[in-house]
């Protein structure tokens, strides 16, 4: 449930918010009021939620949208500094994953919008699916080691499918320091991928 915390500062005003909370880890929305006609004096007003409630908020709006999927959905979650981690299982796993995890990243976009539009900060939510993520940076890693070893003995470039910036960074990393070869990224989103070329 959120509160309402007034001060004459900001750093009053969120320091009373957070011990109405009873927590340190709090999302905010300010508002400064002044009053006074002659003297003008400033009050600052926070509305906060804990993260805790936030993290509840978050699996509320995906349950609606997933089920709106047609999809039934549980959730493992966690926090890890300011990252809000969230996994799902779900009746039908490849649905709410997506082609190449298409719609998990939209879930993604929806859910940080949802919340700037809600408290006008967008902090950082992952979603995965059954250990999805985890999966799919193995499989990219070992299609890095296996390109790279091809380009290195025919000398012939290779492009890579069209991958998201995260996807690509995972080849860019894994190719860093393999003799005889490089990496660079070329396209325009959503087109853009790595080719891997001979040195």
């Amino acid at each position: 449930m959120a509160v309402v915390a007034e001060g004459k500062t900001l750093i009053e005003a969120l320091e009373e918010a957070k011990n109405q909370l009873g927590t340190e880890s709090i999302i905010y929305k300010k508002e400064e009021i002044t009053t006074g006609k002659i003297i003008k004096k400033t009050i600052f007003k926070v509305t906060a939620i804990s993260s805790k409630e936030l993290m509840e908020e978050i699996k509320k709006y995906l349950t609606e949208v997933i089920q709106n999927m047609g999809l039934e959905v549980q959730f493992e979650t966690s926090m890890r500094e300011e990252t809000y981690e969230l996994t799902m299982y779900s009746n039908n796993n490849p649905i709410l994953i997506g082609k190449n995890g298409k719609t998990l990243k939209a879930l993604e976009t929806l859910v940080r919008a949802r919340i700037n539009l809600e408290w006008g900060v967008t902090p950082k939510v992952v979603l995965d699916v059954e250990n999805y993520k985890e999966k799919r940076i193995a499989y990219l890693e070992r299609l890095a080691i296996k390109t790279a070893k091809e380009v290195r003995a025919t000398k012939v470039d290779a492009a890579l499918e069209n991958m998201n910036s995260f996807e690509r960074r995972v080849i860019h990393n894994k190719l860093t320091n393999f003799k005889g070869v490089s990496t660079i990224s070329e396209g325009e989103e959503p087109n853009r991928h790595v080719i891997i070329k001979a040195e």
